[in-house]
């Protein structure tokens, strides 16, 4: 298991002013925007408009702190998504608008090369036994989380090996879980 702490990560800001986002992981490491095959990053937004586009690019896109934002992804109806909504999955290619429902949010995003990988994502709650398979399981914690014998802390993540299981300890502790399966 590779554990990669949020205290470590640096605030790259967005182009349009709106936010800042943290890279949590890439594959292959270090890979930037036209070269990675799956990334993950955490985003704090603090003012709505337009996404950047990412032709090629599969999104997954989940709240994870503030009251929420409406979301209009060309092609598709709008979407409330707030801190209890599923994932929500979309074309990085598509037109995208987001406007804040009631302040700032944070969001984790997941996104995937089309044809190289794939991406699963869903909400966990612990007490939960995870078994890490394909590519990468990556698990982002939401609150303070065990994690068989360490501790994470809020944004904290960790990557299992395949076969490797996760052990999730007690008391109702919010995770997110992204599995990347290889095309």
């Amino acid at each position: 298991m590779q554990l990669l702490r949020a205290a470590g990560r640096a605030a790259v800001p967005w182009k349009n002013g709106g936010g800042v986002t943290r890279e949590v992981a890439a594959f292959p490491e270090g890979a930037g925007f036209d070269r990675f095959d799956w990334r993950i990053s955490i985003a704090d937004v603090a003012a709505g408009g337009p996404f950047s586009r990412f032709p090629g690019i599969d999104r997954v896109l989940t709240v994870i702190e503030g009251r929420g934002l409406l979301l209009s992804v060309e092609g598709m109806a709008d979407t409330n998504l707030n801190e209890r909504s599923n994932p929500f999955a979309f074309l990085g290619d598509a037109g995208c608008d987001a406007i804040l429902l009631d302040g700032p949010i944070r969001d984790l995003n997941v996104m995937t090369r089309r044809g190289t990988c794939t991406a699963a994502v869903r909400r966990i709650l612990a007490p939960e036994e995870i078994l890490c398979r394909d590519a990468a399981t990556i698990l982002v914690a939401l609150d303070t989380l065990s994690l068989g014998a360490e501790t994470l802390a809020p944004y904290d993540a960790a990557i299992g090996a395949p076969g490797e299981i996760f052990k999730l300890g007690s008391g109702h502790v919010q995770a997110v879980l992204a599995t990347i399966a290889l095309k």
